[in-house]
């Protein structure tokens, strides 16, 4: 129960590590940062989950990964301006006692993410 992210390196095949990211509560156009993380080896959040089972709220969230940034810091040549700069995925939580996992999966030119489990 809650909610978690994961980031994959589809470019290099490995876990997105030391890309940062943020999380955001929504409202219409309004955004409150929530927290700010750098992913672990494991291309998690060092933390844990983002919310456990008990603060996970029925809402709209939204999570920001810095692609360019950890794409540069991997010494990927990239053109100026890049394809990809920040991932931002804006979803909706509608049953507080189900886990919700975002992960996203992604290199300079692409990205897709689901509802995991």
């Amino acid at each position: 129960m809650g909610l978690s992210t994961h980031v994959l390196d589809t470019m290099h095949g490995t876990p997105a590590a030391g890309m940062h990211v943020e999380l955001y509560t929504t409202q219409g156009q309004v955004a409150t940062l929530v927290k700010s993380f750098v992913l672990n080896q494991d291309g998690r959040n060092p933390d844990g989950l983002l919310y456990d089972h008990t603060s996970l709220k029925k809402g709209t969230y939204r999570l920001v990964f810095d692609v360019a940034s950890y794409f540069k810091a991997a010494a990927v040549a990239l053109p100026e301006p890049n394809f990809l700069n920040l991932v931002s995925l804006d979803f909706g939580v509608a049953h507080e006692d189900e886990h919700y996992h975002v992960p996203l999966l992604v290199s300079p030119w692409s990205y897709s993410t689901y509802r995991g489990s």
